[in-house]
């Protein structure tokens, strides 16, 4: 019994994770994304003053 789960969590648990890997991957290079993720790179660059708040 221990080995088929055994057998099973490993077979499948792997395609689950290349799977959640394609889909990270997928997201992160979609050209609708890029200007969100650009401004997120250039968020800790921006000249603030924390007395404006």
């Amino acid at each position: 019994m221990y080995e088929t789960l055994s057998s099973f969590a490993q077979t499948w648990g792997l395609g689950f994770f290349v799977l959640m890997f394609l889909v990270a991957v997928a997201y992160a290079l979609w050209p609708s994304n890029g200007e969100k993720f650009r401004a997120a790179a250039h968020q800790p660059l921006i000249d603030k003053d924390p007395s404006d708040d």
